[in-house]
């Protein structure tokens, strides 16, 4: 038990360290629904435009209605953070803007990069479009999926991936990792 709970400290403490690198911020609007909750985990606004873009090409404010739309009007993108998401994309190419209209909008198109890209990381934009059906607490539908326990698997993976890309794991680390998933399965399977 004494893992788990050091093991999820590391989790929060490791997405508090990577919000706060990445200019993140708990207090303002940004990726936060007014009622506290996240949105979208980082970078996961990147992958709900992509997808949007995917499904139909859009102007900037059109892809801020859209999501607002989705989200039942609790929660609106700022563009100070979808503008600057749509010119990373871009940059990356998997975006391309077409011809601006009269009005100076840019119209994104997603690219033969952007649409592998997307694919590449299926798992993660079904999760992300999966949130945005249920809502701003991120809860399935049906009810069957609370957002705090959406909240905590998203912190587990983050944890994971940041652990598993830096230097390799040693034998013993990775038997500790292992225990520490192994005995909050058991944990879970009690519940």
């Amino acid at each position: 038990m004494r893992h788990l709970k050091g093991f999820l400290c590391s989790i929060r403490r490791a997405d508090h360290d990577h919000d706060q690198e990445s200019g993140g911020n708990h207090h303002g609007r940004g990726m936060h629904s007014p009622r506290g909750g996240r949105i979208f985990s980082h970078g996961g606004l990147r992958f709900v435009l992509l997808k949007l873009i995917s499904d139909k090409p859009s102007h900037g404010y059109e892809l801020i209605k859209l999501i607002e739309d989705r989200l039942g009007g609790s929660y609106s993108p700022s563009p100070g953070t979808v503008y600057p998401t749509l010119t990373l994309l871009e940059e990356q190419d998997y975006l391309r803007v077409e011809e601006a209209d009269l009005g100076g909008r840019k119209r994104y198109c997603i690219t033969e990069a952007g649409l592998a890209f997307l694919d590449e990381n299926r798992v993660i934009v079904d999760a992300m479009m999966a949130r945005m059906q249920g809502g701003v607490d991120g809860a399935d539908p049906r009810g069957t999926r609370p957002p705090q326990v959406m909240r905590a698997v998203e912190n587990l993976k983050l944890a994971m991936r940041m652990r598993l890309s830096r230097e390799a794991l040693t034998p013993e680390q990775a038997n500790a990792f292992a225990a520490v998933l192994d005995h909050a399965a058991q944990q879970l399977e009690q519940i």
